[in-house]
């Protein structure tokens, strides 16, 4: 039966400054931990640690993107016409304190974002920005260990106050990390960790999860004391998992998965660490060293809402060696043989994010907002009609099951703020640092060998999900 969803919604899409801006040394931008990530080293098997370069390389697509930096009024325009209420992207740290530990900001930067905030507000579209999305300023990644070291609390807190406060009266919808969960598999994309994932520790390793979420905290407090009319919440990787079998102890391999990723969502919601955490962490020697004030601090600045990422479920078992692995997003499972498969091995599960609404709903009852969903696949460009462009019927099928089951979860009764796809412009993976695994409505002529000419040109489901929005979900039930 048909669905309207609700005059209030956002409709959207989610974007990366690293991975789209470009202009990676362009009016005082100094280097993140993603310029020195070549091409390709992001995602090495069986490692969730990058090979990176002591420079830039011409091979790191990143370094120019799609150059949204020089081309921002025309990609907005496009965002425009297809009726964005939302726009999703991030604030890439080095731009406005290119060194991460400066004393005083790049107005350069601070400049560019006023104008594309400026841009945005023409067309009427609210921004929903990402203060950390996997750009931990290089320098604090080599001269500090990244977000091992306790200093960058007041790093980070230097920066969001200065970006707060320059955009208190343009920006409404705040994220502190983006996918703060993926620390745990990729330290050093997510953290900015140089420790060899193989040394890490976990007494390290979940010290540093700690750092971020007191800076979390922190930044929701500076937000709120700035801008009381501030909505600002948490970001994480959300990957609902099934059991294999009807075996108790499966069931139980599947809590385990789920509570990794639950600690960071509990904490940001309910403030504390929660007993199931409390006990993995006295049978792995774990002991958090925490400051004076941070109990306080994470207990009195919860967020406004959750919001989280969701491309797929895996499959759990007690005995994961007896089964085929998964591949997915940051962190794999056993391969569910129920569900397909993206050409990533990315399983598809549509009813799985109507499970994570419900889900996320009934154990924090606060707003929850979808800033990221989509398909990766390679398009092929053809000519059209009115010109190039590309014939995927298989992303509006993926983004139709899933906003069908968006809409189911509405019905159920869970609050969803908006809906903002992945990539709703074609740019550089971030798990696989190639341009070949599009995920936009708008195609850029860009390859993985970096020739292309930039140019935009609409793929089919750009009108399709014009027409999505413009009916509020009901062409979803045509």
């Amino acid at each position: 039966m048909a669905y309207t969803f609700p005059d209030h919604f956002l409709w959207g899409g989610a974007t990366a400054a690293n991975q789209l801006e470009g202009a990676y040394n362009q009016d005082g931008k100094g280097l993140s931990v993603q310029d020195v990530t070549p091409k390709g080293g992001v995602a090495q098997p069986g490692s969730s640690s990058p090979l990176i370069t002591d420079e830039p390389t011409a091979d790191n697509l990143k370094l120019i993107g799609i150059d949204f930096y020089n081309r921002y009024k025309e990609d907005i325009a496009l965002f425009a016409e297809m009726g964005f209420k939302v726009f999703r992207l991030s604030i890439a740290w080095t731009r406005i304190f290119p060194n991460g530990d400066d004393q005083e900001p790049n107005e350069a930067g601070l400049a560019f974002y006023d104008k594309v905030f400026d841009e945005l507000a023409k067309y009427g579209i609210e921004p929903l920005v990402t203060l950390s999305h996997y750009e931990t300023p290089l320098n604090l990644a080599r001269k500090y260990n990244g977000w091992a070291n306790r200093d960058l609390i007041g790093f980070y807190e230097r920066y969001v106050r200065t970006v707060f406060t320059r955009y208190k009266n343009k920006v409404k919808y705040w994220l502190t990390f983006n996918e703060v969960n993926s620390v745990l598999h990729a330290p050093f994309m997510s953290g900015g960790i140089m420790t060899d994932p193989e040394k890490l520790s976990k007494q390290d390793l979940y010290q540093a999860v700690h750092h971020e979420l007191v800076a979390s905290a922190l930044a929701t407090k500076v937000g709120h004391e700035i801008n009381p009319d501030f909505k600002i919440g948490c970001m994480v990787l959300a990957m609902p998992a099934y059991p294999m079998t009807a075996n108790p102890l499966d069931q139980l391999a599947v809590r385990e998965f789920e509570n990794q990723n639950y600690l960071f969502s509990d904490l940001h919601a309910r403030g504390k660490y929660p007993n199931y955490i409390k006990r993995y962490f006295k049978e792995n020697d774990i002991e958090i060293q925490f400051a004076d004030g941070d109990k306080e601090l994470m207990l009195e600045n919860t967020v406004d809402f959750i919001s989280f990422s969701y491309y797929m479920s895996v499959a759990e078992a007690h005995n994961p060696e007896a089964y085929e692995s998964g591949r997915g997003n940051i962190m794999g499972g056993i391969a569910n043989p129920y569900l397909e498969a993206s050409e990533w091995g990315w399983q598809i599960d549509p009813i799985g994010l109507r499970l994570v609404l419900n889900d996320f709903y009934d154990r924090y009852q606060l707003p929850l907002f979808i800033v990221e969903n989509g398909l990766g696949a390679k398009d092929i460009l053809i000519q059209g009609p009115d010109g190039p462009t590309v014939e995927d019927d298989y992303r509006i099928d993926y983004l139709q099951k899933h906003l069908v089951q968006v809409g189911e979860a509405l019905q159920d009764g869970v609050k969803v703020l908006g809906y903002t796809t992945w990539g709703p412009i074609d740019l550089v993976s971030a798990s696989t640092a190639e341009l070949s695994k599009r995920y936009g409505f708008i195609y850029v002529d860009r390859n993985d060998d970096g020739s292309g000419s930039l140019e935009r040109y609409k793929k089919k489901s750009f009108n399709w999900y014009k027409k999505v929005i413009e009916t509020k979900g009901a062409s979803l039930y045509d």
